[in-house]
């Protein structure tokens, strides 16, 4: 019997042995690897692990400096390539086509007679009269034909000149206190795809149309007329309007429009970000003014920034 609870105290020796040397292994273990999870969970250690900011992990942004530069508004409208001092020829008097002399494309004089009308009517017999052109230049339409009755407000020819070209287009209302001769214009057509065509306005209709409250203005084409550009070519036209220079510019995206206020995010010497509030002045497709919040020099963050908060700790990427 006493050999039997030697044996059984004996065996329960062992086991606390066991247990005892198995929890302190454990220990060390877990003492041993401590440090490097630490590193694991906040990064490298590299730039930017400043200020406590060892177990965060940082957010991947892309970031531009703000520079000082022009920044140009603009309106973007519609027109169309037209001959230069193109003009309507009208009969002076009513009555029947009886001639046309010239066709689409033919050159006319000024003086030229164009075509025949015989004012007749029933029971009287008049001489017929011509319709001379009151400019030269290529024939640009024929509206009539042999027989149509006309009357003296009917186009028989439109005459153009073809030397030089414009762009006739139409401004909104919203837009029209911005119009005026001398302002800068680039010109895309649509038969030209790619290419971008200077021009200047010429010519600003002092009223608005009241049907469709916009305003005319006509454009030429700035330096050497390139040969391929015709009349009667769809034009898209980019009117700047307004022209700052030597301003502050961020890229439109880096500003977030939050509770009715502006703000960016910049980024500090020790790669965490400051929030900002700012007040944007002139923008357009690509660029935005800071009239006030930021200076020229300060780094902002230009993706990546829509989910950061004051003082988060960021890893920068080109």
């Amino acid at each position: 019997m006493k050999k039997i609870k030697g044996s059984i105290i004996v065996t329960a020796v062992i086991i606390c042995l066991i247990l005892l040397v198995a929890g302190f292994g454990a220990y060390t273990y877990i003492q041993q690897n401590r440090s490097s999870l630490e590193v694991s969970a906040g990064g490298s250690g590299g730039p930017g692990q400043g200020r406590g900011q060892g177990s965060r992990i940082a957010t991947t942004v892309r970031v531009t400096p703000v520079v000082r530069d022009t920044i140009e508004n603009s309106v973007v409208i519609n027109g169309d390539v037209m001959a230069t001092n193109q003009v309507s020829i009208l009969p002076t008097v009513g009555g029947r086509i009886t001639q046309t002399y010239f066709s689409i494309g033919d050159r006319v004089g000024q003086g030229t007679v164009v075509a025949m009308v015989d004012p007749s009517r029933p029971g009287q017999v008049f001489s017929e009269s011509p319709v001379v052109s009151t400019i030269s230049g290529t024939v640009l339409s024929n509206p009539v034909s042999i027989g149509d009755t006309v009357t003296t407000t009917t186009t028989v020819y439109v005459v153009g000149n073809l030397s030089t070209l414009m762009i006739e287009t139409f401004v909104p209302e919203r837009f029209s206190n911005a119009a005026r001769r001398g302002l800068e214009a680039q010109v895309f057509l649509e038969a030209l795809p790619g290419e971008v065509f200077q021009a200047v306005v010429d010519e600003v209709s002092p009223v608005l149309d009241p049907v469709s409250r916009t305003l005319r203005i006509r454009l030429r084409f700035t330096g050497n007329m390139d040969p391929r550009i015709r009349a009667g070519m769809f034009a898209t036209v980019s009117l700047v309007t307004t022209t700052r220079e030597d301003v502050p510019i961020i890229p439109r995206g880096a500003a977030i429009s939050t509770h009715g206020a502006w703000i960016v995010f910049t980024v500090d010497e020790d790669n965490t970000v400051s929030r900002r509030e700012i007040y944007l002045g002139l923008e357009n497709e690509r660029f935005v003014e800071v009239v006030y919040g930021l200076d020229a020099g300060d780094i902002v963050v230009s993706q990546g920034q829509n989910f950061l908060s004051d003082g988060e700790l960021v890893r920068i990427v080109e």
